[in-house]
């Protein structure tokens, strides 16, 4: 089967889908295939699937359920990124808080969405993480920054270019609107950000911004 749109052209994201409700995953995986450029490639019910089918499908996003019968998905985050070293992992739960959010960061999860959320919503936060952007439901991000705060070593000598890019990061700009907003090429936008993240040993932009606030890097 062709991983391309049948309707852009383009690449379909390729989704492997962790959960165990049923009806959760008819309902949500129903939401998923209405949008032409994701194309879910396999579904499973616990994190020993999980691992098992993301070492051989290697999917681009992994769309994990927080609670499964074997165990906290957020705790498997770094097993599938072991056998699965590109794919982003976007955890949905019934219920998201500021500490599971940053829980996510920590373990290398790209995002943290509740499954109450819109349906354009959950399209949008797979295609985002797919991007390489992060993707958190709405009030999360102030208590993750807050938590993350003090927990890296700091960094120095940002150019006033990365400045700018870091301000984005800090609205919670995406890299393809941070390549709009400072009319670079999309690849120079990630640039940008990959050197703010070596200068302030960060892990993740969420991560890179609460460093900057800590150091006075950020109003």
């Amino acid at each position: 089967m062709s991983d391309m749109s049948p309707l852009t052209g383009e690449r379909a994201v390729r989704v492997l889908f962790v959960e165990d409700h049923d009806m959760v995953a008819e309902a949500l995986g129903l939401a998923l295939t209405q949008d032409p450029g994701i194309e879910i490639i396999a579904r499973v019910r616990s994190i020993a699937e999980a691992v098992t089918a993301a070492g051989r499908e290697l999917p681009d996003v992994v769309l994990l359920d927080r609670r499964l019968p074997d165990g906290d998905g957020v705790t498997a985050i770094p097993r599938l990124r072991a056998v699965a070293p590109d794919a982003r992992v976007l955890v949905i739960t019934g219920e998201a808080t500021a500490a599971v959010a940053t829980r996510v960061v920590e373990a290398g999860g790209a995002g943290l969405l509740l499954k109450s959320s819109r349906l354009d919503e959950l399209t949008g936060a797979v295609r985002r993480v797919a991007a390489g952007d992060a993707a958190f439901g709405p009030g999360l991000l102030t208590g993750v920054f807050e938590r993350l705060t003090g927990r890296a070593p700091g960094g120095r000598a940002l150019t006033a270019r990365e400045l700018e890019t870091l301000a984005l990061l800090a609205e919670g700009a995406s890299t393809d609107e941070i390549s709009q907003r400072l009319q670079v090429a999309r690849n120079t936008a990630r640039n940008h950000v990959q050197r703010i993240l070596e200068k302030l040993g960060a892990r993740s932009k969420l991560e890179a911004v609460a460093i900057a606030r800590r150091d006075g890097l950020l109003d």
